[in-house]
């Protein structure tokens, strides 16, 4: 049993392919959404229709622990460490790479155990005078309470961020794929069982109630690091409980590091003013926010994330090589991919609106559609945005976008502050500030990444998304038509009376994008119809004799 399961993991650790790893985070993501999906269903039935006032309590509980992994490793780790860590495995350098890697871990897992000590010390002013203030007393004082459960979070997240840092430099996507559903699966439990409380051997160590939930998120980090850590298994890598402080790869990443941590902690700064803001209004709407933009996130991840994350290793190859014409290739590749995917999904978002938040609360709920409304335009952006980040930080620029994001962050902060106390506009402001954010920051990331390679965008490039936006209206149109004819009614109070409707909503409506595509000569959608000739048909693919698209 032991060989089988060695077996098992040595075939899970295999290099992929480009195509093959985008396929596979973006299946993975799609497995943690659909997870996700059900985690706050149940969150939402048993806590935000019964209980607001916690549910909000519970949000504004997770903002600092967040804040502190997000400025201290997340995504910042990632694009920092690989670029360098890669160029020590090209020379040939295991030892460097491995004194790189065991230093980053117990840096990071130094440095938040800190930050986890100092959430746990001044938990209370900081829901009190930072991301609550606008909550009762009764819902800080619970915010508090599990603030401080959540604190160590961090310690557990950043350790499994650097071992799962180390495979997706290698190609190895596996496990690092599989640790956002683990991840959810621990909060489910806490979800299911969790919250009505623990009874050890006869002992009632603890009561129940809504601190189950963050129970769950701490058995969900623990979860997700054991599992990431499999994915470690034939590469060799040598831990030493020591930091290599004269390693050139380590004091690299060193400089590399906090440009991106701060440009990640600056951005995080809109969460904890959105969350501020949002407090101070209706109860229910921290997490009506919270919740929608997370559902706004799904097809981020699924789309800009997966496919940006599997294309970014191979982008650092390429300018480790010196091949800045195949790298050009491969990004308006990347780019345009993007966009194409993008682009319908923004559609359905918002035309199905109501469809798909009542699949996170049961019998839908108007207040969250409207949020929805507005931030399914983000999606485009953000989904593109990851890709036009990673086109810096392949470059070893982590600079640049820092420089971006003081202007964004500060516009955001600004139009949501504007929208939301002077216009009045409630939580839709806070969306309305988060899309001209978002569209602004991927604008000014290209034009300056497009002076950096000269005419990266030229014609062909934007005939090609004039192209995508048309075949996009159209199907705007049929989507339009189809919730006309297909609209959510009084009886449509369960996911499963919702979502055959939608199911064939969303198909219908993405058929006509995939078919317009193809009439407009769209070489993104020749894949798709070449798999449905061969499926309705059986017989060889019809070779398209158009004059294909250039950098297709």
């Amino acid at each position: 049993m032991i060989k089988q399961f060695r077996t098992t993991i040595s075939k899970m650790n295999k290099r992929l392919p480009l195509k093959l790893a985008a396929t596979l985070l973006a299946g993975s993501s799609l497995l943690a959404s659909l997870l996700g999906l059900f985690r706050d269903r149940l969150f939402n039935s048993t806590y935000y229709l019964t209980y607001p006032t916690g549910a909000d309590a519970y949000w504004v509980a997770f903002t600092i622990p967040d804040f502190m992994f997000v400025i201290l490793v997340s995504g910042a780790l990632s694009v920092s460490f690989i670029p360098v860590f890669n160029q020590r495995l090209a020379a040939g350098n295991k030892r460097s790479a491995w004194e790189l890697s065991t230093s980053i871990m117990n840096l990071m897992a130094l440095a938040t155990f800190v930050a986890s000590i100092l959430i746990i010390i001044f938990a209370e002013p900081l829901v009190h005078y930072v991301v609550g203030p606008g909550l009762d007393e009764s819902s800080r004082a619970l915010a508090v309470s599990m603030m401080r459960v959540l604190a160590v979070s961090p310690f557990l997240f950043a350790v499994a961020t650097v071992v799962t840092s180390m495979q997706q430099a290698v190609g190895r996507f596996a496990f690092f794929a599989l640790a956002p559903a683990i991840y959810n699966i621990g909060i489910i439990i806490g979800l299911v069982f969790f919250t009505n409380g623990i009874n050890i051997f006869g002992w009632q160590a603890f009561e129940g109630g809504i601190m189950g939930v963050a129970l769950g998120v701490v058995l969900g980090a623990v979860m997700q690091l054991i599992v990431s850590t499999f994915g470690l298994l034939g590469m060799g890598f040598d831990y030493r409980f020591k930091i290599y402080w004269k390693n050139k790869g380590f004091r690299q990443v060193l400089r590399l590091l906090p440009p991106r941590s701060l440009d990640q902690g600056i951005d995080y700064v809109n969460s904890i003013v959105e969350t501020n803001l949002a407090s101070r209004m209706i109860a229910g709407s921290v997490v009506a926010y919270k919740q929608v933009t997370t559902l706004s996130y799904v097809p981020i991840n699924l789309i800009g994330v997966a496919i940006s994350t599997a294309a970014f290793p191979k982008m650092t190859e390429r300018i480790a090589e010196g091949r800045m014409d195949l790298f050009k290739k491969e990004l308006l590749s990347v780019i345009r991919v993007i966009i194409w995917l993008a682009l319908p999904v923004t559609v359905v978002a918002f035309f199905a609106r109501g469809y798909i938040i009542n699949f996170i609360v049961n019998g839908g709920d108007p207040y969250m559609a409207s949020i929805l409304a507005v931030l399914a335009l983000s999606i485009l952006f953000r989904s593109v945005y990851f890709i036009a980040a990673r086109s810096f930080y392949a470059q070893q620029d982590t600079k640049t976008p820092l420089y971006i994001s003081f202007f964004t962050i500060g516009l955001n902060i600004l139009l949501a502050v504007w929208f939301t106390l002077g216009l009045s506009m409630g939580v839709q402001g806070l969306a309305w500030a988060a899309v001209i954010t978002a569209a602004v920051e991927v604008t000014t990331l290209f034009v300056i990444m497009n002076h950096r390679i000269h005419g990266l965008f030229d014609r062909p490039f934007w005939g090609a998304i004039s192209r995508m936006a048309s075949a996009a209206g159209f199907m705007a149109v049929i989507t339009y038509v189809m919730v006309s004819l297909f609209p959510l009614n009084a009886a449509d109070q369960s996911f499963f009376s919702t979502f055959p409707k939608f199911a064939l909503i969303a198909t219908v409506s993405l058929l006509s994008y995939v078919v317009f595509s193809h009439l407009f000569r769209l070489t993104e959608s020749r894949p798709i119809i070449d798999r449905a000739q061969k499926i309705l048909f059986n017989r060889p693919t019809i070779k398209d004799d158009t004059k294909p698209d250039a950098h297709s």
